[in-house]
């Protein structure tokens, strides 16, 4: 027969509960962010429309490129899968974004951290959680649309490390941006106006830069040009952006890295002194 356990310090003649207590840990908040992420509805979706708009928009342009019978040049097949990732980081956008505001929405992040009340672990399982679903996710698509892409285009051949950052390195950068994204909605708690930050954080910096026509703006176009999300994307596919000055190789990763690190460092500071 096991003897009842009883926590450590308990008064004597306490109720000694027959299961055995332990303290939770990363793993427990793991598994609880892991069965939320994987049943809510929004992840479907998000994902869904993410999967098709890569394929879907990378295979078409393939095909037109392919029946155009259009010179390349030096140009590998792989670039034609910049437009379709573009679009579907968005959706990325939006699920991180979603990942913790709709918890404040539902008031379900009241149960969150009444269950486990460090608030750090918390935040810590959602970021590690959702960034390998998205990494996967969006790694698996890009080497698919690639492969595809490669066979249909008559176009440069790709080195191996082309093919590395078009794969694994569009899928860190994709997942590290939806990490921006989940830290901006646990600053701003609100879903309608963290998506909209962030989605004109990714567009805004290219359409100011667009009417930007005074001389004296010109250095604040280049860098807007140079350092706007699209053309951080757009180099890992073998260019340098929309200007021929701009990050290239990993540098655009090491750079949201960066900035995701500082926004997250504030969201961990912000979840663990406000009030929910």
């Amino acid at each position: 027969m096991s003897t009842p356990y009883q926590h450590p310090g308990a008064p004597a003649g306490s109720y000694a509960s027959p299961i055995p207590v332990r303290g939770a840990h990363l793993g427990d908040a793991l598994a609880s962010e892991w069965t939320k992420i994987r049943s809510v509805r929004s992840t479907m979706w998000t994902l869904g429309v993410m999967i098709a708009l890569m394929v879907g928009v990378g295979l078409g342009l393939a095909a037109l490129t392919a029946a155009a019978d259009v010179d390349m040049g030096e140009e590998t097949a792989l670039s034609g899968g910049f437009t379709g990732t573009m679009l579907g980081s968005i959706c990325v956008l939006t699920l991180g974004v979603l990942t913790i505001t709709s918890e404040y929405g539902t008031g379900m992040i009241r149960t969150t951290l009444t269950a486990c009340p460090s608030r750090g672990r918390v935040l810590a399982a959602k970021s590690i959680v959702f960034f390998l679903v998205v990494f996967a996710v969006t790694t698996l698509t890009a080497a698919v649309v690639a492969a595809v892409q490669t066979a249909m285009i008559d176009a440069a051949e790709a080195t191996g490390g082309e093919w590395f950052r078009a794969t694994v390195g569009v899928g860190l950068f994709v997942a590290t941006l939806g990490l921006l994204s989940l830290a901006v909605g646990t600053l701003i708690r609100h879903s309608a106006g963290a998506i909209t930050l962030m989605v004109g954080l990714m567009l805004f910096p290219l359409v100011a830069a667009m009417f930007m026509f005074s001389e004296s703006l010109e250095d604040l176009r280049m860098f807007l040009l140079e350092y706007g999300i699209p053309s951080l994307l757009l180099a890992f596919y073998g260019t340098t952006g929309l200007t021929d000055t701009g990050p290239s190789g990993w540098e655009p990763l090491w750079i949201l890295l960066g900035i995701t690190a500082a926004a997250m460092g504030g969201a961990f500071a912000s979840l663990s002194t406000r009030d929910v």
